[in-house]
């Protein structure tokens, strides 16, 4: 009976697993997304700092930094949705999951918040309030 169980669990996590690996290739295929996924990883130093400090920001709300001190766990953390070694998908999984966390946190924190803390250049926080899903200005608007 416990056996049943368990195989039921696997199974589940394993059809978890390959439905989302086919929506992030069904995602990510297209010229463009790999265009921009090169831009994403391209941005991670700035946006490691970017993390960092929005953590340590006492003004934003202690639920902006919990996600925050999440994403950086996830980011860490040598266990990942996907493994790294898939082509494309191994790095579209954590840029799927940052998009997620930024958008997320600007709609909470707003958009000047990540202006204000941002150590890269203007392009690359356009670049990145694309991804989180916003408009490339640094003001509060609808993200």
């Amino acid at each position: 009976m416990w056996w049943q169980i368990l195989a039921g669990i696997a199974a589940g996590v394993l059809l978890a697993y390959a439905a989302l690996a086919g929506l992030l290739w069904r995602t990510y295929r297209h010229d463009a997304d790999t265009h921009l996924l090169r831009e994403v990883l391209r941005l991670l130093p700035d946006l490691i700092r970017l993390l960092r400090r929005l953590a340590a920001d006492p003004e934003l709300p202690r639920g902006v930094r919990v996600r925050l001190g999440l994403l950086i766990a996830y980011l860490v953390s040598p266990i990942d949705l996907i493994p790294d070694f898939v082509p494309v998908l191994g790095y579209a999984d954590d840029a799927l999951v940052v998009a997620v966390a930024l958008r997320s946190v600007t709609r909470r924190a707003g958009a000047s918040a990540i202006a204000r803390h941002w150590p890269g250049t203007p392009e690359g926080l356009r670049v990145l309030q694309r991804i989180a899903g916003g408009r490339s200005t640094s003001t509060d608007r609808a993200i």
